[in-house]
């Protein structure tokens, strides 16, 4: 409901007085069917009974079942028992049947995905494709502020990171830092 005027069929808001009257049956019925728990409006603050047209509506089931097919109380509340249960089993049943076409969707959108990622690794293998990571070298190149105190023979940290980033290898540290854009 967007706006406090906007009502569903289960908004209680019939006082017992006017259910009775869209029921067709007495005030003192709707009384006893409340009690054995037929038919339970909501209550408003001051306790009293507020009908829903839903409410209404399964007030004249009762009457049905009751005056034309016969069946006794017990039995109209286990209809009606069965009946809120088919209802939520059928909206268990959309819901899952949602779920599951949304799961569909996204798994053909998986499978897409694997597609290209395994028509690239193949013309990765038979050409330019995908470019492997682990064949590229890094070298971390920092400002040299001169003799690193701690550094083994006085070298620059500068130089021991670049050789360690390049396999231990000193090329790396002889070159300039704009050699490494080349």
């Amino acid at each position: 409901m967007t706006s406090p005027y906007d009502m569903s069929d289960e908004t209680p808001v019939y006082v017992i007085s006017v259910a009775a009257q869209l029921s067709g049956l007495h005030p003192q019925t709707l009384r006893a069917y409340d009690r054995l728990g037929l038919v339970s409006p909501g209550r408003s603050t001051g306790r009293g009974r507020r009908y829903s047209m839903r409410d209404v509506l399964a007030l004249r089931e009762v009457q049905r079942l009751s005056q034309d097919e016969g069946v006794n109380l017990s039995g109209i509340k286990r209809i009606l028992e069965l009946n809120d249960e088919l209802d939520r089993s059928r909206r268990l049943a959309a819901d899952l049947h949602s779920e599951v076409a949304q799961l569909r969707v996204e798994l053909e959108s998986t499978r897409s995905v694997a597609a290209r990622l395994a028509d690239l690794l193949r013309k990765g293998r038979e050409g330019p494709g995908i470019v492997p990571v682990r064949n590229a070298r890094v070298a971390v190149w920092e400002p040299a502020a001169g003799p690193d105190p701690a550094a083994p023979g006085g070298t620059t940290g500068r130089g021991e990171r670049s050789r360690a980033a390049n396999g231990g290898t000193d090329e790396a540290a002889s070159a300039s830092p704009h050699a490494a854009g080349s």
